[in-house]
């Protein structure tokens, strides 16, 4: 963790765009708002994050496989899925500064203060207990922090009323009853909430005369539930099973911020989980539990995670969960687990006039199967593992470092081979040991700079292991092999370089750490 955790997120930023993780989108003409590219380092990154998803739902689960639907979908599919109608945000705007806001993000912010009060009550009292200090006790029985639930949790019953019942003149007299302020002006001069349509839309056609109005899609769910008779026919999928899905979605999000934490083109990684009506609150349990686990395998640090469950649920809901983390601007979601119930395949029976149910030969009868979905955001993940990599370090001699102490199987670079010179054959040694290894694992070759520069390099880019090529490496075939946690340096054969690369940066013993529900 940073020294200062107020400037975690901006050191974060600006470590992505030194060594290669995200640019910022079209840069040479300024930019493009809210949009961001990967970089050579990132996509890496950001590959081996899908590959971990994907391997624990696809290939530990028999029941489960995979599908990549389109982005573009016959614009009728978002009417069933009341997108259309319903998928809006609720805007205000500050008369005094002319900026725009989401009426509910400024909500949240103001309960992201009160949860800093409750931190930090919890900050003190472990000061003053100390060892005896039982945190669980103290956030169940102290008066001034149920004082701050009890307000956060009103709070957020007002505003879900608000969204649901589309009261939007009870929604800004709660914004002015808190007293909330332009963060740019200071004012607390709002205009009314309105409601505004983040699907972007376009048109299908060479002619514009006979163009039709399509959206790029703002979720990946519906290309499964479409698909849903597809796959259970040609897969000859039986009661339970799943489908999964890794793609991109676009939201016109008004106030796109904090980094690639909320932009309008992202990734999601979503599973649709179809069972048997009467069975979906089991399962629905069940994949809260494996979800968690998915997560905390990575050993990022259990305490940063935490359930968040909806009291107030969207209409299609009889149960919802997030799966929050400790991102540098506080808990916030990282995945949702919900179970959605039969609304979506029955919109789509009603819209299509297709009949989208299975039959259940034990039962001799059909029914519309009832669906739990694990929903996570691929580029939220992508922050949330570089957030908890990142570690500022102050050495024994006193310099200093910064590590990304990724999880070595998500590691961009898996091992870079350095030449201890560029002279007397070490560059073709290293080479050679290079090209041995490729085939298996993400390798880089860098003989520019001192040893110690170098190795801060590969710090900085999370690469778990260097290997070093010296003159005694010509004569007895071995060479220095150094952990980037621990600095370590160990000297060993060069044929067991590969042994020690594929025991410690492999996906299959965090993988096996995950029971499959």
């Amino acid at each position: 963790m940073a020294k200062n955790d107020d400037n975690l997120l901006k050191k974060i930023v600006s470590h992505a765009k030194e060594y290669g993780f995200v640019f910022p989108s079209s840069e040479i003409y300024d930019g493009l708002s809210a949009t961001y590219d990967y970089g050579q380092n990132g996509v890496e990154l950001k590959n081996n994050i899908k590959q971990y998803w994907w391997k624990a739902m696809v290939q530990l689960n028999e029941n489960i496989v995979g599908l990549d639907a389109a982005i573009f979908m016959h614009p009728t599919t978002w009417k069933a899925s009341g997108h259309v109608d319903a998928f809006n945000d609720p805007l205000i705007d500050n008369k005094d500064s002319k900026k725009r806001y989401r009426a509910d993000v400024l909500v949240e912010d103001y309960l992201a203060k009160i949860e800093t009060k409750i931190t930090k009550e919890v900050g003190k009292a472990a000061k003053r207990f100390g060892e005896a200090f039982n945190k669980n006790e103290f956030m169940r029985t102290n008066a001034r922090v149920l004082g701050y639930k009890e307000k956060i949790a009103a709070i957020e019953k007002r505003m879900q009323s608000a969204i649901e019942n589309q009261n939007f003149d009870d929604f800004k007299a709660l914004i002015e009853e808190l007293e909330i302020a332009c963060p740019v002006s200071g004012s607390k001069n709002w205009t009314e909430v309105r409601q505004f349509n983040l699907m972007f839309s376009t048109e299908l056609g060479s002619v514009a005369g006979d163009a039709s109005t399509i959206y790029l899609r703002p979720e990946t769910a519906q290309g499964i539930f479409v698909n849903y008779l597809n796959v259970q026919k040609t897969g000859r999928m039986k009661l339970p099973f799943g489908i999964a899905q890794i793609g991109k979605a676009f939201r016109n999000e008004i106030i796109a911020r904090q980094f690639i934490f909320r932009m309008r083109e992202f990734e999601q990684m979503e599973m649709q989980f179809f069972v048997k009506p009467g069975e979906e609150l089991n399962w629905y349990k069940a994949w809260k539990k494996q979800r968690m686990q998915w997560h905390k395998a990575l050993g990022l640090g259990n305490a940063k995670y935490r359930f968040h469950d909806h009291l107030n649920l969207a209409h299609y809901a009889n149960a919802a969960a997030d799966i929050e983390f400790d991102f540098p601007m506080g808990f916030k979601e990282l995945e949702g687990i919900h179970s959605r119930t039969d609304f979506d395949l029955s919109a789509h029976e009603k819209y299509s006039g297709k009949k989208l149910q299975f039959f259940d030969p034990q039962e001799n009868k059909n029914y519309t199967p009832y669906v739990v979905e694990t929903s996570i955001g691929l580029d939220r993940m992508f922050l949330a593992v570089l957030a908890a990599s990142y570690t500022e370090e102050t050495l024994e001699d006193g310099s200093e470092r910064v590590v990304l102490s990724l999880p070595p199987a998500l590691a961009p670079t898996k091992v870079a081979v350095l030449p201890l010179t560029k002279k007397d054959g070490l560059p073709d040694k290293a080479r050679a040991i290079i090209n041995e290894l490729k085939f298996d694992f993400t390798t880089q070759y860098d003989e520019k700079d001192a040893i110690g520069k170098r190795y801060r390099r590969q710090d900085a880019i999370g690469t778990p292991y260097c290997v070093t090529i010296d003159h005694q490496t010509l004569e007895d075939n071995t060479v220095t092999i150094r952990n980037r946690d621990t600095m370590a340096q160990e000297r060993v054969p060069i044929n067991k370089v590969r042994e020690t690369l594929e025991k410690n940066t492999s996906l299959t013993d965090i993988l096996r750490k995950i029971n499959t529900p």
